[in-house]
């Protein structure tokens, strides 16, 4: 490991460590807190493979791999009220969104890297946060796979309701998907402001 990646690794890992926490914690009826922190992983992200390249920035997404993993597995030894905090659909799901989103999100990158400075990191992360979300909700929550773990009961998921409370009549799960999708989009444009500034002063030390 090189010393030019453990500003992004630290930065990664505490996102996701906070993320992993504050998903525990809801935010109104559709959002937990965790989906306001969780997104600026796509900012890490970007801003390695800006400064330093994909490869770098692939080491970082699989060192949060690895953090992601060890805190699914600590939140199984965790018993809440309704059960462990993560069960193995959760578990499986969150990392599966993490990598393919992220890895996809570098590859995206890489190839709009050529351009106006806000393409590359804007799209990516549109698409990276659009595959994160929908591969984890459809994990974690849909009724077609239940089959992934039998004993966990997520019909609460599956009852039908209002999207978002006001649109037509969908599972809940996908509400709580498009709830989190619109959040990282929405941070997806917010984060190009520190993106911009953080990379012209570090394009700036090194000229």
């Amino acid at each position: 490991m090189t010393r030019k990646l453990i500003p992004g690794i630290l930065a990664m890992a505490a996102i996701v460590v906070a993320s992993n926490i504050l998903v525990q914690f809801l935010f109104g009826q559709w959002l937990t807190w965790g989906a306001f922190t969780y997104p600026f992983a796509f900012l890490v992200t970007d801003l390695m493979n800006r400064i330093h390249g994909p490869g770098p920035a692939r080491k970082v997404v699989a060192a949060g791999f690895v953090v992601g993993v060890i805190c699914s597995l600590i939140g199984t030894q965790i018993v809440g009220e309704f059960g462990p905090l993560v069960t193995l659909r959760i578990a499986m799901g969150s990392g599966l969104a993490f990598l393919v989103a992220q890895l996809v999100d570098v590859q995206v990158f890489d190839r709009l890297r050529v351009g106006s400075w806000w393409r590359a990191p804007l799209v990516s992360t549109l698409v990276g946060s659009s595959l994160d979300t929908a591969i984890f909700f459809t994990i974690a929550f849909s009724a077609a796979l239940m089959f992934l773990e039998p004993a966990n009961d997520v019909s609460w998921a599956g009852e039908a309701l209002p999207l978002l409370g006001l649109g037509p009549i969908v599972p809940l799960w996908v509400s709580l998907a498009v709830a989190d999708w619109l959040v990282k989009l929405s941070l997806a444009i917010v984060a190009l402001a520190p993106f911009r500034v953080i990379v012209t002063r570090l394009t700036a030390k090194v000229a």
